[in-house]
């Protein structure tokens, strides 16, 4: 169903790689990983709620379980970066800010939701080129889904993200 869920829903989940039943190897894009042990902390649901955090998941780990690899935008942001565009999460060393939206994404079996977006504050008269910039990053979320006026798509309060931290705002910026 995951799988099922991430191919229609190619913007917000876009998969990198999918591990064999049973491995935890991410063959095609880092075939030396093991995805049990190598990020630094897992978050570990039973029934839908969290129930652990911990830095190696190899006991729980079995043998018809598959690994999903989803890109990420922090992929594109040394590219924003090189072409002058401020990226305000990294200068103020904060998680980038993450919203859900009013966005549905397309269902698949109990995989269902509205699509969640980061932000980040752009110079108005920059934006045009970080559409350009980051829509050379399909496999990583690409182009932005909407710019300016957040509350367009259900995002009521810009300055208390649903994950991550609030940035600044600068005036003349736009949310991206």
């Amino acid at each position: 169903e995951f799988l099922l869920f991430c191919q229609r829903n190619q913007k917000p989940c876009p998969i990198l790689d999918v591990t064999d039943p049973g491995s935890p190897v991410p063959s095609i894009t880092a075939p030396d990983a093991d995805i049990r042990t190598d990020f630094p902390k897992y978050r570990v649901y039973k029934r839908g709620e969290l129930a652990d955090e911990v830095t190696d998941i190899s006991s729980l780990w079995e043998d018809d379980m598959v690994g999903f690899l989803i890109g990420c935008s922090f992929t594109f942001e040394q590219a924003l970066i090189n072409n002058g565009i401020p990226v305000r999460h990294i200068e103020e060393k904060r998680n980038v800010p993450m919203y859900q939206t009013n966005i549905p994404c397309v269902p698949a079996g109990r995989f269902q939701g509205p699509m969640v977006v980061s932000m980040r504050p752009v110079p108005e008269e920059q934006a045009v080129r970080a559409v350009q910039v980051t829509s050379r990053f399909p496999a990583v979320h690409g182009g932005p889904v909407h710019i300016g006026s957040p509350e367009t798509i259900g995002i009521t309060d810009i300055t208390t993200p649903d994950f991550g931290d609030a940035v600044t705002i600068k005036k003349g910026e736009v949310p991206v």
